[in-house]
Formats: structure tokens, sequence, C-alpha cells
């Protein structure tokens, strides 16, 4: 499959939205949604993974974004009801391939099954991409971990990892998300490929090991907090974050601290990146 040279980069942000019913007083979802509608339209760029949004948030997005498509299923029912991990792509780039859900549990294909000690049915939304200029063909695997019990995100992880090379083709892969755990969690770790696997916790032939493409641009960077309560807060963990395997060169790397007078979007900071496949994906 031929593509152009030099074919332009991506941009890519992984948004945690914090769901619109919650009972936030002065942050709930009617006083920031216009603070999210204009990240989304100044920052988010070529496909965004949102989590936490709930349909009527979506809707909201949809409507201000109408270039963008939108991928995804509530996780309460595989259609409208609970929250999603939606995936938006900006359509006048990006042809949409084929797109999935799985359930973040011992049987991914029931609706709404859970698994591993998490209270709350998790989920992961995925879609192929076909650039309508180069014909590069990429993976966008978009998931929000528990926040409660770490071999839920542990297994979660494997379930992922053991999924991606059952695609069936050589495309380059983007996991984006929040990890619900720092950096150094065995989850973590173990999408990173730098500890944790075995060949007691998964096969590890053909799964790619993932790199932050934060830290590809800012290693020592220590004020990094992705969590920041709706107060502005950098000095909690980094738990929200896009990966890639090695068919990615990163370019760039943020994490996006806007805000209107010290009212915050949500209470997770997105975080962005620039990308561009390797030539030797050709």
């Amino acid at each position: 499959m031929s593509r152009e040279v030099g074919s332009k980069p991506y941009s890519v942000m992984s948004f945690n939205i914090r769901y619109g019913t919650a009972k936030d007083g002065e942050n709930r979802w009617e006083k920031r949604d216009h603070l999210v509608l204009d990240i989304l339209r100044n920052r988010g760029g070529d496909v965004i993974c949102l989590q936490e949004a709930l349909s009527f948030q979506l809707e909201q997005v949809v409507r201000a974004l109408p270039e963008f498509g939108m991928i995804g299923v509530g996780r309460a029912d595989g259609q409208r009801q609970g929250e999603h991990a939606a995936i938006l792509y900006d359509k006048s780039r990006l042809t949409e391939l084929e797109n999935g859900t799985f359930w973040l549990s011992e049987t991914p294909e029931v609706v709404a099954s859970k698994s591993w000690g998490n209270s709350i049915p998790r989920i992961c939304t995925w879609a192929r991409f076909e650039d309508r200029a180069s014909r590069e063909r990429f993976y966008v695997y978009n998931l929000h971990l528990d926040h409660q019990s770490q071999p839920s995100r542990k297994k979660s992880a494997m379930l992922v990892l053991e999924r991606i090379p059952d695609r069936g083709n050589d495309d380059a892969v983007i996991v984006a998300g929040d990890s619900n755990a720092g950096e150094q969690s065995a989850e973590m770790l173990f999408f990173k490929g730098t500890n944790g696997r075995s060949e007691m916790d998964v096969q590890c032939f053909g799964v790619p090991e993932l790199v932050d493409t934060f830290r590809a641009i800012h290693a020592e960077a220590t004020d990094v907090g992705t969590f920041n309560a709706f107060k502005g807060e950098v000095d909690g963990a980094k738990i929200d974050y896009v990966l890639v395997d090695d068919r990615w060169e990163v370019l760039d790397a943020a994490i996006l601290r806007d805000n209107e007078e010290g009212r915050y979007p949500s209470d997770h900071f997105p975080v962005t990146c620039r990308l561009k496949l390797s030539p030797r994906h050709e």
C-alpha cells in the first residue's frame, strides 16, 4: 500500500471529562461544558479519546464539533446507558474502517460484565482508521481502568495487550486512557513492558511494549499530576496517558492545564501528543 512521503503528523488527545451528572456544585457540567468544548475545538487534533462521557455530553460535543465522527457505546447496556470510552476522529482526514467495544472482564463480549473486584463495568473501545490522503492505517484503543481494584487494573491491562495481536495485521497501535494508577504501578509497567510480564501472566508473543508519549519528550518532568480535583493540582500521580508502539515517532507531548480564571474544564487535565509513523512502517 503506497502512501505519501512526508505525510502529516497526527495529533491525539486523551481526556477524562468527568461524568455530567456528578454533583460537583460550582464545577458541575453546566458550569464547565463550554470549557470542555473550547479545549476540544482548539486543542483536540485528529483523534480524541474521552473517558467518563455520558450520552448527553457526547451529543453536545458532536453538535459543537460536527467535523468529528464518534465511536463508542455505554458500558451499562452496550448502547447508550452509562459512561462511554468514546473515540472522536476528524472525518475530513480519517476514515473509520472497523470498531468495537469489549468489557474488561473474564467475559469481555458480555455486556456490562464485571470481574476481578471492580464494582462497576469497565470497557475498552477501539477503532481502526485509514488516512484519506496517505493511506496509512492504525488502531486506537481507549480505556478507563478501575478506580478501586488493583487486580482489575492489572488483569484489564493484560486483556488489552492480549487483544492487540489478534487484530490480524501489522498496523500501528495507540492505547490511550485513564489508568487510575501512577507511572510506577504494576499495571502501567506491564503496559510498557518494563516489569511484571511473564509467561504465567500472558503469552507475550506479538504483544508490543508501549511508550508513554509524554515521557518520550519530558523524561525528567516532575510536576506531572493529571488528576487536578478541579483545583489545578499538579503534584499528584500521572494517571492519564497516550501510549504508542515502536512504529510511531513522538514529536511532541503535553499535559494541558488550560483554565478560565481558576475554573478547570474537568477534574483531569487532558494529555496530548503529536505523532508520525516511522518510515519503517511502509
